[in-house]
């Protein structure tokens, strides 16, 4: 199935932009069913990699030795938004260890939470890494290097044998090599992992496989943080968020993980699927219109779900004054191989 997608801007009857998308539906084997043009171009995984950075702290059984919650596997699996409830989780987390928030290497960026954001506005004081949205993937990271004996000084460096691992794992669970993964610095100072868009969607059609079945000891803790992560969609992200309203939405049915710079992956255990949606710009006020329509048109979402979506969908444009002059909309063409000219 071949796919267009883009997202057009409108105001009033003018499509003022547009934002070309990327799109691939992929299974566990890396049999791609729908793509657009150019779903194998290698692109960051930024945030969306965190269930795999997560994946062999489970996998090795020390989130069981230290006793990890369901809450607390899905904050190290999120991007959220600094919200006090956020901030209580990844503070017990590092008390747990004998760390505090001086050990991050995150650095601190304003809250997207509304009622923190006027916590730090009121005392600057409170200002620090606990507030970055991967506070809770670098207290895993910790917690992951002192249950193993690593270096805590350093553990967000690319020599560290965590980001090691994390590279090796990333590349094993999206079936490509370690040494053809291009590597980069993330917003939070960690590696990030530049992949194949249709192999980011390999790698989350085998969270949607093993979340299904289960199986060996790699597959139940995929199992583990799928289920994590879709109980607690919220703390994944936050409220008005569209990885969790996405996850709110289809009643858990689907995982969804948001990325930096115009990407979300998403997981379809009923269908044994991953997809893999980019903004080639990056804007990530195109990702809502973007998703939701292609996830209609692949059959990943029932209308019903996506009627709860409209907000993300067709997102409005404001001018100065706060009037609504335009709004956001998807084009998605999908187009069948019998329909494509031999």
């Amino acid at each position: 199935m071949r796919l267009q997608a883009q997202v057009l801007v409108q105001r009033g009857d003018i499509a003022e932009s547009r934002h070309r998308v990327q799109c691939a539906v992929t299974d566990a084997a890396g049999v791609t069913s729908a793509a657009t043009d150019d779903a194998e171009r290698v692109t960051s995984f930024r945030s969306a990699a965190k269930p795999f950075q997560l994946l062999p702290f489970v996998e090795r059984g020390h989130a069981d030795a230290l006793g990890c919650t369901e809450p607390e596997l899905a904050i190290m699996a999120a991007s959220h938004s600094g919200s006090r409830e956020h901030l209580a989780l990844v503070r017990g987390l590092l008390d747990r260890i004998g760390l505090d928030a001086s050990h991050l290497a995150c650095g601190y960026h304003d809250p997207q939470d509304a009622v923190s954001l006027e916590d730090v506005r009121r005392d600057p004081r409170l200002k620090g890494p606990l507030y970055n949205n991967c506070s809770g993937k670098h207290a895993g990271m910790l917690a992951f290097a002192i249950a193993e004996g690593w270096p805590v000084a350093g553990y967000e460096r690319l020599d560290h044998p965590l980001q090691q691992l994390m590279l090796r794992t990333v590349a094993e669970c999206c079936a490509v090599r370690p040494d053809t993964v291009r590597l980069g610095v993330d917003g939070c100072s960690v590696p990030v992992f530049g992949v194949p868009l249709a192999r980011m969607a390999q790698g989350y059609a085998r969270i949607a496989e093993a979340w299904r079945h289960g199986g060996d000891t790699r597959a139940r803790a995929l199992q583990r943080i799928a289920r994590a992560m879709t109980a607690h969609p919220v703390l994944v992200e936050g409220h008005g968020r569209l990885a969790t309203d996405l996850m709110q939405a289809s009643a858990g049915r689907l995982l969804a993980k948001s990325g930096a710079e115009g990407l979300l992956l998403i997981a379809d255990p009923t269908r044994g699927i991953g997809l893999a949606i980019k903004c080639e710009d990056g804007a990530m006020r195109a990702m809502g219109p973007a998703a939701v329509d292609c996830l209609l048109a692949v059959g990943a979402m029932e209308p019903g779900e996506a009627a709860a979506l409209d907000d993300h969908r067709h997102p409005p444009v404001h001018n100065a004054a706060g009037l609504v002059v335009g709004r956001l909309e998807a084009r998605v063409s999908v187009e069948s191989a019998r329909d494509v000219p031999a």
